[in-house]
């Protein structure tokens, strides 16, 4: 398919012919369906002209309440998927009859958004599925869903482990799977975002034996490129640069694409001071021994969790009239860069723009920020007045007042000490987790983004006191806010903890972590003790000896917080989410609608809102592009992937903060996704994990 492109004398670029149909793409073999993370399936079953014919398949209720945002996977007859505590379990995928389910015993929380699975090889290996629970990896049979002893420690490994530090002080989880690449599976974690928090090593293990094959090490060490980027001992207690979000694979190529978060802590920085390679980049690793290829670095020294949300999605677009592989990397600014796939170079141009500096004593801001020429920022990139809300005139007079106590200078406004910054875009984007779709027939490349601010600041911290208070503001403060309030549904609100949670599993969840939430395992017995007390009787007593540790830090974060209306609604104008389709040809937006909506707004006549949204797209050959992800409306979309256009929707049983995927069986395709209602507004409670398909009916 030939394509044009106004942009030759810039780029010259156009789109690649897409290639021809394989059995395997008949399946939904991996997260983001194939190793690319394109989104893509060249079914087309079901279609612009019959879509509106889709009817409820199968349904899969886990009877179980969490939000764990899988995206299943389908390998044969066999979905599967994960249950919101973390229980691994297949189904038959045309039926949703249950098959197995595998129970650790440990009872995990919060995002584990899909498995690995690898083919097995000869007699003595069979089909392997790898599941997630807390600090664990599984190996479990395909068929059986029985752990493989043989595999790690009876059937395990431990990804608190082989970090150099003490593994009893650490916390690591997955979030994202990784990869597997031949023998090796290939996992990044989830680590804590202030400190003490664990190094963000990617690490490669043998799928057969669970053996350590392989180690980057993203905070480097002496002698190993880009320590000079960090102070001398930084590598000894500074955490983070993990890659959270999940990889992408080229196999031809032998590389796998690593996005990394930001280091912690995640808002102050004077302890860290230097471009802080490789946190925020984007790293091309040999997949056989982890040796870097090369390296992108998109935010330097960062000051305001501007971590890479997603796995780039790999693209393949003609320049000059040839065909170069690329990458497609969103951005939670907003942005989105495309970059070779052999060197890293930008294909785009790419811009530096002098950035603010910051006011906090000691710290020192990166000096500017990059940003591509095009396409345009997915997300507003400024707020001033005249962009805040217009919802009704009381929100109005509102937002304007309380406009004028804040900071507000562009995305990239480094915190300041006792005033609030309006961080926008907001620290979930600009882009989520739920990542891009491509569409190798058209170029067209889809990406749902959020439109909301968010308010952050700093604080001094006690150095001096360890009292329960001082512990609370210092390690717990930063999710759940200096009042206890939290910014629900992500930060939980600790005001009714007593009649949540008891004393005892409080002290576990802080031991241990789960979900979003890390392990503090640092925290002594003292400590935990007076932070119960505080926290169930209001009482602010000792906690032992205070730390003077590099881990206490001069400033801290005084927590994570929407900035909404006194109703509860986004402080700014709409749209306060959007769904864009880009032409990679040109660098343009085909098309861009608003997403998602409050259904008592509506209701009242106030459409087209658009809303938070998290969970990625689908796009068929059928000429449709399916998403969920709208967390207050419980709505299941399919939309015309040429011009936007809505052709089909249903509600949920709960809203869906998941991606679909789409498989065919029997020459019937079907379109799955996970509907748990994880971040929905409603403090009723009544929400559950269920597994919804859909298909034509039989005939």
């Amino acid at each position: 398919m030939k394509r044009t492109t106004t942009l030759t004398a810039l780029m010259g670029i156009a789109i690649a012919t897409a290639t021809a149909t394989s059995a395997a793409d008949r399946a939904w073999p991996t997260y983001g369906g194939d190793a690319g993370r394109t989104r893509h399936s060249p079914l087309e079953q079901i279609h612009r002209g019959n879509v509106a014919k889709l009817a409820l398949a199968w349904q899969f209720d886990t009877g179980e309440k969490g939000d764990t945002q899988t995206q299943p996977i389908v390998i044969g007859r066999v979905l599967y998927g994960y249950t919101p505590a973390h229980k691994a379990f297949a189904l038959d995928a045309a039926t949703g009859k249950p098959l197995w389910t595998f129970d650790s015993g440990i009872a995990g929380v919060g995002a584990n958004r899909g498995l690995m699975y690898w083919p097995g090889s000869g007699e003595r290996f069979g089909a392997r599925i790898f599941a997630a629970v807390d600090n664990y990896v599984y190996a479990l049979n395909a068929s059986t869903g029985k752990p493989i002893a043989s595999f790690g420690k009876d059937g395990r490994i431990d990804l608190r482990e082989n970090l150099g530090r003490d593994p009893a002080t650490q916390s690591v989880r997955l979030t994202s799977p990784g990869v597997i690449y031949r023998d090796l599976m290939i996992v990044g974690g989830r680590v804590g975002e202030s400190l003490p928090a664990s190094p963000g090593h990617v690490r490669a293990y043998d799928v057969r034996t669970g053996a350590l094959r392989w180690t980057f090490r993203t905070i480097p060490q002496p002698g190993e490129p880009g320590y000079d980027t960090w102070p001398r001992d930084a590598w000894k207690f500074i955490g983070g640069a993990n890659s959270w979000p999940g990889m992408s694979l080229d196999e031809q190529r032998g590389l796998v694409f690593v996005p990394t978060g930001s280091a912690a802590a995640d808002f102050y920085g004077a302890d860290r001071l230097g471009d802080n390679l490789y946190a925020n980049c984007l790293l091309a690793l040999d997949a056989a021994t982890g040796k870097l290829r090369w390296h992108y670095q998109f935010v330097k020294h960062d000051l305001l969790d501007r971590d890479l949300p997603t796995a780039p999605t790999l693209v393949t677009i003609n320049v000059e009239g040839k065909p170069v592989d690329a990458l497609a990397q969103p951005t939670k600014q907003g942005y989105l860069f495309l970059l070779r796939r052999d060197d890293g170079t930008p294909l785009i141009p790419v811009e530096e723009i002098p950035a603010p500096a910051s006011d906090v004593p000691g710290e020192v801001a990166a000096p500017a920020y990059l940003r591509p020429v095009l396409p345009a920022p997915l997300a507003r990139q400024t707020l001033s007045a005249d962009e805040l809300t217009k919802r009704t005139p009381q929100a109005a007079q509102w937002a304007r007042e309380q406009f004028k106590q804040l900071r507000s200078d562009g995305p990239f406004k480094p915190l300041g000490v006792g005033i609030d910054t309006t961080i926008y875009p907001g620290f979930d984007g600009g882009a989520e987790w739920g990542g891009p779709a491509y569409d190798p027939d058209t170029g067209l490349l889809y990406v749902n983004t959020n439109e909301m601010a968010w308010l952050g600041s700093l604080a001094l911290n006690d150095k001096g006191r360890n009292t329960a208070k001082s512990i609370y503001l210092r390690d717990c403060a930063a999710c759940h806010g200096e009042n206890r309030q939290g910014s629900p549904p992500q930060f939980p609100s600790l005001a009714d903890l007593p009649g949540r949670l008891t004393r005892e599993q409080f002290l576990e969840r802080v031991s241990k972590g789960g979900g979003r939430m890390p392990a503090f395992p640092h925290l002594q017995h003292e400590a935990l003790q007076a932070l119960a007390e505080y926290l169930y009787r209001g009482v602010d007593g000792p906690a032992g000896t205070p730390d003077q540790s590099p881990s206490n830090q001069k400033y801290r974060f005084t927590g994570y917080r929407r900035w909404l209306d006194p109703e509860g609604y986004p402080a700014v104008g709409t749209p306060w989410g959007a769904l864009t389709a880009i032409d990679l040809a040109t660098g343009k937006f085909a098309w861009r609608i608003p997403f998602g909506e409050y259904p008592e707004l509506a209701a009242r006549g106030m459409r087209d809102t658009g809303s938070e949204n998290y969970g990625g797209p689908l796009v068929t050959r059928g000429g449709l592009l399916f998403i969920g992800a709208t967390i207050h409306d419980r709505k299941f979309r399919a939309f015309d992937k040429s011009t936007g256009k809505l052709l089909w929707e249903t509600t949920l049983p709960f809203s869906a903060d998941a991606t679909p995927i789409t498989y065919e069986i029997d020459g019937r395709q079907y379109v799955a996704i996970f509907a748990s209602g994880g971040k929905e507004r409603s403090s009723s409670g009544a929400t559950r994990g269920v597994y919804v398909a859909f298909a034509l009916p039989a005939r």
